[in-house]
């Protein structure tokens, strides 16, 4: 009877070894196709000790590099950026960071006020397949799906990826134990350089108005940052498209002010900034390139630390050393 039952638990748990191991090797790897979707991961390799979390979509994973605010100001920063974030998947990736630090400030990105209900799985798993098993991933599961997805396949991930053993390719592979680091503390260095020419026509749309949902997740951010004594701050990255329209943006002063908050709308700060969109960005305005970014982000230190007079603390020697060991990777490739 003993045998029997030593016999069954080992059969278990090779069982179980195999499928996680086969789960491994399935599920995509994000190192050179859809490199979005090894940001969210990347973070836990990171976490603590940063001075400002950012969160929120593409806009900021390409407009702000922490490796930039290091170099030029001693800030640590971290963005949990990720391919079309929607208001409520930041929310619960926010309320997961916590578990890890408590930053000073968190910096949100408002152009995803814009969406009140999922857009498509692809986007889900470039953010959710990321994250750890945890209580706020399946509430940002839950919150996130489309009709056609399955819960259960965030938690297992080979139910969806299972089609892939026929297309497996040498990066599977080779990534199968561990992978490089794809992001600069969630920054995604973009050094091309497409330059803007012109944009689609401005749509009139029938109401300006942003839906409760998205206020709901707004509400629960500003709270999340005031219990815990956070600085909260909103703002709108120098993106030309998709289109920020005026009564948006005065629904987000209104908001910031009501609520005793710093906005701040960078597509209003071309000048302050130095952004040229015919050298800036590498998609004709929709995103900022390296050297935007850097400008942005240059910006935006100097005026955390000398218009809102926020104060960072001293590094100690060991993340000092952490820091600058990936900024020099950081300047290798920036000239590279």
């Amino acid at each position: 009877m003993k045998r029997k039952v030593i016999i069954s638990f080992v059969s278990l748990a090779v069982f179980v070894a195999g499928f996680f191991m086969l789960q491994r090797l399935l599920v995509p790897k994000y190192v050179t196709e859809n490199r979005e979707g090894a940001l969210i991961r990347e973070y836990y390799d990171n976490a603590g000790g940063n001075d400002i979390i950012f969160i929120g979509d593409c806009e900021v994973y390409e407009s702000f590099s922490p490796m930039r605010l290091w170099e030029k100001y001693g800030i640590t920063s971290y963005v949990r950026g990720s391919a079309n974030q929607t208001i409520w998947q930041s929310y619960y990736i926010l309320k997961e960071t916590l578990k890890y630090e408590t930053p000073k400030v968190v910096v949100f990105n408002v152009l995803s006020m814009k969406y009140d209900k999922p857009v498509k799985e692809e986007y889900n798993r470039l953010t959710l397949d990321g994250m750890k098993f945890s209580l706020e991933k399946m509430q940002a599961v839950s919150a996130s799906m489309t009709e056609e997805e399955n819960p259960v396949s965030y938690i297992f991930p080979i139910l969806r990826f299972h089609y892939r053993y026929s297309e497996l390719t040498k990066e599977d592979i080779k990534y199968y134990i561990t992978r490089p680091q794809i992001s600069y503390m969630g920054y995604l260095m973009n050094k091309n350089v497409k330059p803007y020419t012109v944009l689609p026509s401005r749509q009139k749309l029938a109401d300006y108005s942003f839906s409760d949902v998205c206020y709901d997740y707004l509400d629960r951010i500003t709270r999340l940052c005031s219990e815990n004594n956070i600085e909260l701050i909103l703002v709108k990255a120098p993106s030309l498209y998709p289109y920020w329209y005026d009564e948006w943006d005065d629904d987000m002063e209104e908001y910031a002010k009501n609520n005793g908050l710093f906005y701040i709308n960078f597509l209003e700060c071309a000048d302050e900034t130095g952004i040229d969109y015919s050298t800036d960005t590498y998609d004709g305005g929709l995103h900022l390139n390296l050297y935007g970014a850097e400008k942005l982000t240059d910006y935006f230190g100097k005026m955390l630390i000398s218009d809102l007079n926020i104060e960072f603390s001293q590094k100690s020697d060991t993340i000092s050393r952490k820091w600058n060991e990936r900024l020099e990777e950081y300047a290798e490739e920036r000239t590279r």
